[in-house]
């Protein structure tokens, strides 16, 4: 049971560590669910605050809570906006080397770390959770819960392993978080996770601030010039959704054409590019980012104002989640799907081939044992294993056949050699002595050594034993380091030889193992339906928003609204590629609530200018500075002492102290110039 002396301390909490007065819908319950050491799954809309559900209750906890978040970007973000107000808080991935991940477990134990983020591939080996379970768990959070259910739109088996972290860390009292969370998810991700009679908190999906609409279309190009014409017009930032890395790449550049400031954003991409993307998006010196669906999750930008699909997401989960990282401040924003009927076939194509029939699994198993032979291994890739059909069966529908029987343990997959490692030398003799002079003199010796033991084949490709190098490289483990930043400056290709695929019993058939085939149909037919729902959205004549909020099971639907294209009359013309017509680089444009006035409107402009001066010098997003709302409130408010200000939403005490006489100046200057 929590006492009104708790809820009062976590209120303070909020205030002094967050600089919110009060608590959202759904907050105060998760926290006294929460604080009672019960196991709690929090259903809140995108930006209706889900972190908080976890941070208030850390930061009063006696021990650690475990934060559990699918992506790095994510997590990072989280963490540097916590650091922003000075909490107590870090992450553990793979970006870190075993050095800096001790130093953060060693502050963990020492009680100096209140909130740990750390991704669920990080118990699968090593002593992690037995060292975080000696440090003492309070808490367990599962951000982005719908992750774990094989009926959520983006399912990771990698979180079917929580259970078992669960118990390893002693099992803690657990609150699993999603906003995209079907009646049927969400009994999934409670039985998943083993949650004990937990307390269920669904605030509803409803985001009123936010209006959809579709465009129809016919093809990519009527898409590109819609797409540049709504560009134009918008006021903020936006974000765009491809759906391949190739559509992504061609949209940022269709967009750069159109003098839109812009750039793409995938997996494909380099880590160092990604971060530059991301941080020119989120320091607000692009207008624009393109991305597959990865960019967003969690990501707290405050202020896009238009989020774009540029065709039709494969469910109506994945749309919600990814049209609602629009207006995360509250204010009015909007969301737009371009159609075209076509658009469902990629995602069938998708759909059947990350699902393939029976037939098709026995067949790749047959070639399998063929190629394996005797000693039951085979070193048949993807590409090899369709070659052997004719093509008959496409390569990554061999590659889902793979992981369905790695999965049910027909299937296992050998290490590689590390004794032999085939190597290529790319650069020339020249560009070598040119690009490896003082200060590289360890990548020189190697590249020597190379050539001593295999001469000119290394252009071509040879097989190295790296205990035949002379002494002196740090053994394997030194030769593959030194290796890694030759290929990483592209010297060199290298990779370890051997490895394969073991038949685990090629003497039996398939139908000896148990595979429940029937599992395997439902769930390519889930989500054939879940993409029949998404096309219905598209051509829906009624009431857009309560489509959506009828799908996820919210009594909040109603037959009109006031936010829905069909609902307001609002249909726009689709620009033909003929209508498009070349732009000039948009001016920056203010977004002035129309409660503002003029010489307020002039203060806010003031204050987004010092924020990105800040952001850029501190190297943060601009949000995490302070939020739009929170500068609307500071232009709106005539505050004049450090008293006031901090009555502003968004100014806590910390930021109070680290920005606070900056941005009072900056409303001063403004008043001084009304008086003058």
């Amino acid at each position: 049971m929590v006492n009104d002396t708790s809820l009062d301390e976590a209120r303070e909490v909020l205030r002094a560590s967050f600089g919110h007065a009060g608590f959202r819908p759904g907050q105060e319950q998760a926290l006294r669910s929460v604080l009672a050491g019960r196991d709690t799954l929090v259903i809140l809309p995108t930006g209706g605050g889900k972190s908080l559900c976890f941070q208030v209750p850390a930061l009063m906890l006696p021990h650690l809570t475990v934060v559990i978040s699918p992506l790095i970007s994510l997590m990072k973000d989280q963490v540097d906006a916590l650091g922003a107000r000075g909490l107590p808080a870090t992450f553990i991935n793979s970006t870190l080397t075993p050095g800096e991940i001790a130093d953060r477990l060693a502050r963990a134990e020492s009680g100096r770390i209140k909130l740990l983020y750390v991704a669920p591939e990080r118990f699968d080996a090593g002593s992690t959770a037995a060292r975080l379970r000696a440090i003492g768990v309070s808490l367990l959070a599962v951000d982005e819960a719908h992750c774990i259910s094989e009926w959520g739109h983006d399912f990771r088996p990698s979180y079917l392993r929580l259970p078992d972290v669960r118990e390893r860390l002693g099992r803690p009292p657990t609150i699993a978080l999603t906003a995209t969370a079907t009646p049927k998810v969400r009994l999934d991700i409670v039985r998943q996770l083993a949650l004990h009679q937990p307390e269920m908190i669904i605030t509803g999906f409803d985001r009123l601030n936010l209006r959809y609409h579709v465009m129809r279309t016919r093809s990519d190009a009527e898409k590109d010039a819609t797409l540049v014409d709504l560009l134009a017009e918008s006021e903020g930032l936006a974000v765009i959704y491809g759906t391949t890395r190739k559509a992504v790449e061609r949209i940022a550049q269709t967009l750069e054409r159109a003098h839109i400031r812009a750039a793409a954003y995938h997996a494909g991409l380099d880590d160092a590019r990604r971060h530059e993307v991301q941080n020119a998006f989120m320091t607000e010196q692009l207008s624009a980012i393109v991305a597959t669906n990865a960019f967003g999750m969690g990501i707290d930008k405050r202020n896009v104002r238009l989020v774009l699909h540029h065709a039709m997401p494969g469910t109506l989960e994945a749309y919600y989640q990814e049209a609602g990282r629009a207006g995360r401040d509250g204010l009015r924003s909007d969301c737009v799907l371009l159609h075209a009927f076509q658009d469902r076939f990629t995602h069938e194509f998708f759909i059947k081939s990350a699902n393939p029939d029976r037939r098709t699994i026995e067949r790749i198993y047959s070639e399998l044992r063929q190629a394996a032979g005797s000693s039951g291994v085979t070193t048949a890739s993807a590409v090899d294993l369709s070659a052997a059909t004719r093509g008959e069966v496409k390569e990554r529908e061999v590659e889902a056949a793979l992981r369905v029987l790695t999965a049910r343990g027909v299937l296992t997959e050998e290490s590689a050699d590390s004794s032999r490692l085939a190597i290529r030398l790319l650069a020339t003799p020249d560009r070598i002595k040119r690009e490896l002079g003082a200060g590289y003199e360890e990548e020189r010796e190697i590249l020597r050594e190379l050539w001593r033991a295999a001469g000119s084949r290394l252009q071509t490709g040879a097989l190295v034993d790296p205990s035949a190098l002379l002494p002196g490289f740090g053994g394997a483990s030194g030769v593959i380091s030194t290796l890694d930043r030759l290929q990483t400056r592209q010297f060199l290709t290298w990779k370890r030889t051997g490895g394969g695929i073991r038949v685990t019993h090629p003497g039996r058939s398939l139908g000896s193992f148990d595979i429940d085939w029937n599992s395997l149909d439902r769930r390519r037919s889930d989500e054939l339906a879940k993409l029949g729902v998404m096309q219905r959205y598209a051509y829906a004549s009624g009431c857009r928003r309560a489509f959506i909020l009828r799908y996820f099971g919210d009594p909040a639907a109603r037959a009109r609204c006031e936010g829905c294209d069909n609902c307001l009359g609002t249909h726009r013309e689709v620009k033909s590629e003929a209508s498009a017509r070349a732009r000039k680089e948009p001016q920056s444009k203010q977004m002035l609530p129309p409660e503002l006035s003029p010489a307020q409107g002039d203060a806010l402009a003031r204050l987004k200018t010092l924020r990105s001066t800040i952001a850029r010098s501190e190297r943060l997003p601009a949000y995490v500075v302070f939020s739009d709302r929170t500068l609307t409130e500071m232009s709106a408010s005539g505050a004049s002492t450090l008293s006031a200000l901090a009555r502003v939403h968004g100014v806590g005490p910390v930021k109070l102290e680290r920005y606070g006489e900056r941005f009072l100046a900056a409303l001063q200057s403004n008043h001084s110039t009304e008086a003058a």
